[in-house]
């Protein structure tokens, strides 16, 4: 059998002589970024260390843009708004021991998340490897333990040449379904050694396609034709994979109301006469879930969150299509279709014949009714008025981030994200101090559209630093603040549970002379005038903070 190898990139005369005569002074960390650039990165996101100087230095013989932040963490989360945003790979450049230890909270976000973060971390020369106690700076016994827990691959680098190949694999990983953060291991002396090696052109890192089994496609389509109340459940895989088009289509072919998770907001349209909107944290949509004979639940593992704290239990079929084999039926039986949603979706459009419901929207109505007299009869006003001044004020294509604060849980269930992939939280890891520096990471990714970030004044105090970063870079976001004095859920959480708070309350900076101090223009508002103060800092260029004092109460959960 002959092969024919035409197909193969052809080098030109000028990459020809530059592979036989490569350019002088090139190191190890040269390689690092040739082959980020021949995979099609454009942007990085990092903080240098001694040991990863020979990646660093390489960075201004490369034609890749460098976004660099005040703390590891945060460099973490803007590389994985990043990957949220654009959908494809964010290399994060981290130093040895203290640098890489520091970025573990975001790549667990990121893992939680499945936003796909190349994490390329330094280590400390290659003699001190293998768990003696050579005393190198920053040695760790086994750097990588640290972080097998929380990636999806971890790639070892021991010598120049294996560099190109280990960033093409974990790049592959990293955004293969399910996406999420991977990590690269080079020794320091790797990358600081001179390299007589080819420039890296070209590579190809192609993610595997996840496509549905046909068999399970024909059983699913056959339970939704025959359902008498089908329901559908829409969670982040569905935004991730490009899906909400596909989610539409079938919704309307068989008369199904649509619920989207907090990770899945913007799937689905919310004024559609089948949308059940995000109110998962309510009894009222807890029960319609449970009543439904067929529920189709797409991309999402129906977690803590999605279940109204575990309180959902379905009484009819579940079909549940998920990449993260981990989450199939990991909480609930059901027929479990290990696929990518955007590819099972549309082979259960093919297959799936129409049905009509035309008490379907009805039914949607009056759960809705319910959850809002149940909201009003509670007093909360202000709450959502302050919501709804953030809704008027932001671009519906402007993208917000919220960080964990009263105002965020308000959104999950109340906020109209309007389109896909515009509405994102820390909620899969759930740690503080996210929203701003992911929205750092947007504003890089995309410096034509505003960006906001929300988050409380503690919250917050895990930021500060990067007001110099988004100086620095001279990015278009709003950072509005909401200052209560203190952890507030927190606040509230023990104060229902102990009938005090104790360790909730915070001193706190003047946050506007603050802000000022960076050179970011800030203005204290009220609840009357944040939807002016925040369209006019959205609109102005540059970074601006907005500080909002005021005490936002949570609605009563359903689930106690």
């Amino acid at each position: 059998m002959s092969h024919d190898h035409d197909d193969r990139p052809q080098l030109t005369a000028a990459q020809a002589a530059a592979v036989l005569d490569p350019p002088a002074g090139r190191n190890g960390g040269d390689l690092v970024v040739e082959s980020l650039q021949g995979l099609g990165a454009t942007t990085v996101f990092g903080l240098p260390g001694q040991h990863a100087l020979g990646m660093f230095d390489a960075l201004r013989r490369s034609s890749l843009s460098y976004v660099g932040l005040r703390v590891e963490n945060n460099a973490g989360f803007a590389a994985d708004a990043y990957g949220r945003i654009t959908g494809e790979v964010a290399p994060l450049l981290l130093s040895t021991g203290p640098g890489a230890l520091t970025s573990l909270a975001a790549l667990q976000e990121a893992a939680a998340a499945s936003a796909p973060v190349l994490a390329i971390s330094s280590q400390i020369p290659t003699a001190g490897l293998g768990g003696g106690r050579h005393g190198y700076l920053h040695e760790l016994r086994d750097q990588q333990a640290s972080v097998r827990d929380i990636v999806k691959s971890v790639h070892t680098v021991r010598s120049a040449s294996q560099i190109p190949s280990a960033v093409a694999a974990a790049w592959e990983s990293a955004l293969t379904a399910p996406h999420g953060p991977v990590w690269v291991e080079i020794p320091q002396d790797v990358l600081l050694a001179e390299t007589t090696l080819p420039v890296v052109s070209a590579m190809d890192a192609n993610p595997r396609e996840l496509h549905p089994r046909p068999e399970l496609t024909i059983a699913a389509a056959h339970l939704l034709s025959n359902a008498e109340r089908p329901v559908i459940i829409a969670g982040g895989g569905v935004v991730r994979s490009d899906a909400s088009g596909k989610l539409l289509a079938l919704a309307e072919k068989i008369d199904a109301p649509v619920v989207t998770t907090f990770g899945g907001k913007g799937a689905f349209p919310w004024e559609h006469p089948l949308s059940l909107r995000s109110w998962l944290e309510d009894r009222h949509t807890t029960d319609f879930l449970e009543d439904a004979d067929v529920l189709l639940v797409v991309g999402s593992g129906l977690g803590e969150l999605s279940s109204n704290y575990h309180t959902f239990r379905p009484r009819g079929r579940v079909i549940q299509i998920e990449a993260d084999a981990g989450k199939l039926e990991s909480n609930h039986p059901a027929l479990g279709i290990h696929s990518d949603a955007r590819e099972a979706l549309s082979d259960l459009l093919e297959a799936v014949e129409r049905r009509e419901d035309s008490g379907a929207a009805e039914r949607v109505r009056t759960v809705l009714e319910k959850v809002r007299v149940r909201i009003d009869a509670q007093d909360l006003t202000l709450e959502q008025q302050v919501l709804a001044a953030v809704r008027e004020a932001l671009p519906d294509a402007a993208p917000s981030f919220w960080d964990m604060t009263i105002l965020a849980y308000w959104a999950w269930s109340a906020f109209d994200a309007r389109r896909p992939n515009t509405m994102h939280s820390a909620q899969g890891a759930g740690g503080l101090g996210y929203g701003f520096p992911a929205a750092i990471g947007a504003a890089a990714a995309d410096p034509t559209k505003p960006v906001l970030a929300v988050s409380g004044d503690g919250g917050a105090m895990y930021s500060i630093a990067e007001l110099a970063t988004a100086r620095q870079y001279d990015l278009p976001l709003t950072w509005l603040i909401v200052d209560d004095g203190g952890y507030g859920i927190l606040r509230e959480y023990m104060t229902g549970a102990f009938g005090e708070a104790t360790a909730t309350e915070l001193s706190r900076p003047d946050f506007v002379a603050l802000a000022v101090s960076f050179g970011v223009p800030a203005v204290r508002t009220t609840p009357e005038s944040l939807a002016g103060d925040l369209s006019k800092a959205l609109a102005a260029p540059g970074p601006s903070v907005v500080v909002l004092p005021a005490l936002l109460r949570m609605f009563e959960p359903t689930h106690l």
